[in-house]
This record gives C-alpha cells, sequence and structure tokens, in this order.
C-alpha cells in the first residue's frame, strides 16, 4: 500500500502540495491527475524519499521509503526524469542498475522481454524514440520485481499501440496483486486503465473515487422534444423522474433515453427528438479542477 497523510511542501513562498491525504490499495492502477504545477511530481518524489516534507508524511508498504529494506527490490519508479548515458546499449544500462541494486543480471534479459525492447536491447540509447525510452524506464522500474509501482507519466512518447500495450500490461501486473500509482494530466488517456483516481489541484486533493463514479459524471441527461411536453413532463415527475422544460415543447430529464421513451410510448406520446447529453471525460476533468480553460501536463 501507498499511503499520503497530510502531506504539505513549500518552496519559499509556493505552496506545491497542500495537506494531501490518500491511499493507494494492493491489486489496483491509481491514476493521479492534476493540471499543471498541481502538485503530482512534487508528491511522487514525496512518496519515493526523494522529497522531504515540510509536514506530513509518506509510506510503502507500511514504511517510509529509506526505511525499506533494499528498496528497489520493493519499489519501482519511473519518474519524469529518467535518464540513461547515450553512449551504452539499453541492456548495458540495466546491468549497471541490476549491479548496483543486487539484482542478478539474468533478470536483465526478462525485463527487456516483459516491454518488448528484446533487439532494441542491443543498440544504444541515443538512438532510442521517446517511446523506447518510456520502455526501457520502465524495464528499469521492473528490475526487482518489485510489489509497488510509481510511474509518471509512463505513456508519455507512447504511439497508440503502445500506449495499448501499457494499458494491457498494467492490467496484468495489478491482477498479480501489485499496488500500481500514475500520474497523467488527461483523465482520458487513463480511463481505461485505473481502478481509481486522485485528482489534486494546486496541491490539494479534489476528489479520490473509482473510475466508474468518475464515469457516471459524464453520463449527463436525456433530452426529449415533445408537442405534449407538458404532460410527459407530469407522468415522469409521478415516476420519480427529475424533468424540467427547458424551451418549448424541450425537456431535460435525469433518466436514460430508454426509460423516457418507455413512459412516453405507454401513455401515447409523440417525441420528436431523444438524445443524450453526454459530456467528454476531459470536461469533467476541467469541471473537477476548476479550471474550465486549463490544460497541460
Amino acid at each position: 500500500m501507498i499511503e499520503v497523510e497530510g502531506l504539505t511542501k513549500r518552496y519559499g513562498a509556493t505552496l506545491a502540495v497542500d495537506d494531501l491525504s490518500f491511499s493507494v490499495a494492493p491489486g489496483t492502477v491509481t491514476g493521479f491527475l492534476g493540471p499543471n504545477g498541481a502538485g503530482k511530481s512534487t508528491t511522487m518524489r514525496a512518496i519515493l524519499g526523494l522529497v522531504r516534507p515540510t509536514a506530513g508524511t509518506t509510506a510503502v508498504l507500511g514504511q517510509q521509503y529509506r526505511e525499506l529494506d533494499r528498496p528497489l527490490r520493493r519499489v519501482g519508479a519511473l519518474l519524469e526524469t529518467f535518464d540513461a548515458h547515450p553512449g551504452r546499449s539499453g541492456r548495458n544500462h540495466l546491468r549497471v542498475l541490476a549491479v548496483a541494486a543486487g539484482v542478478p543480471t539474468s533478470r536483465v534479459q526478462e525485463v527487456l522481454a516483459l516491454v518488448d525492447l528484446n533487439e532494441a536491447g542491443r543498440r544504444r540509447v541515443k538512438g532510442y524514440s521517446l517511446g523506447m525510452r518510456q520502455r526501457l524506464g520502465l524495464a528499469a522500474a521492473l528490475l526487482g520485481d518489485p510489489e509497488v509501482l510509481v510511474l509518471d507519466e509512463p505513456a508519455n512518447g507512447l504511439d497508440p499501440q503502445g500506449i495499448r500495450w501499457l494499458r494491457d500490461f498494467l492490467r496484468s501486473l495489478a491482477g498479480e496483486g501489485r499496488t500500481i500509482l500514475i500520474s497523467s494530466h488527461v483523465l482520458a488517456e487513463v480511463a481505461q486503465t485505473v481502478d481509481e483516481v486522485v485528482i489534486i489541484h494546486r496541491g490539494k486533493l479534489i476528489r479520490h473515487a473509482a473510475m466508474a463514479e468518475v464515469e457516471a459524471l459524464a453520463a449527463g441527461s436525456t433530452t426529449v422534444r415533445s408537442p405534449d411536453a407538458d404532460r410527459l413532463a407530469t407522468l415522469l415527475t409521478r415516476e420519480r423522474l427529475e424533468a424540467r422544460i427547458v424551451g418549448e415543447g424541450r425537456l431535460e430529464v435525469a433518466a436514460t433515453p430508454e426509460r423516457v421513451g418507455e413512459i412516453a410510448a405507454a401513455n401515447g406520446i409523440v417525441l420528436h427528438e431523444l438524445s443524450v447529453a453526454r459530456a467528454t471525460l476531459e470536461e469533467v476533468f476541467l469541471e473537477l479542477t476548476g479550471e474550465p480553460g486549463e490544460r497541460g501536463a
């Protein structure tokens, strides 16, 4: 489990994280979301012991990261600042990391296969695309076969095929009981991957919920247009459905179009329009963060 409790971090006059608390359970993929400057990277660095909190605590597997025995075997991380010597091959880069972490070098070939870099592992890193570098970073995070993964923007640089591969790969790791926290600035990007989302803005928690709950926010309402709108509104209200008139002959109903259509048909009411007004996940994200015009990493 990953636990963040009352985390606050200041850089001079700048408040990067403000009394933030959440937890991530084993066997789940949790999306850590927020716009530019929300405090995602600072929080992840605090979890990994790279940032000293101004206040509050972070814990991984019940301990602070620096207290873990052989931490690279327990927690794997991919940060935005991942780097490798450009003159080394991907395989040699991983061999250096394996020796430093006390991991058998035989594990190198295993993780290269896991991230589909078998052939590319022989090439120098300076010739890698951004997507290949992301895969190499993920391979490095997996070297110790860790129980917990903390991944900062892991889909960055991946093409659509790579994003689908990453989604399936992370789901398989969670299926093995691992705890996975991934950051992103795009809700739609992680929607098919994560079980839960932690959304922050300006360092504060906005929403911690199951992904299904967030998707429900985008479900929208049903728009109905009928020459008999007043009678339909009365019938819908009797069925304990919220219906309001939004124009001449037009209703907005908090119900599915199927349900509205059934009630109209049962009472012989003619419909001229029956449609669903859905919000996109991006619109839901922007609404939750309270920045309708803001987008970013």
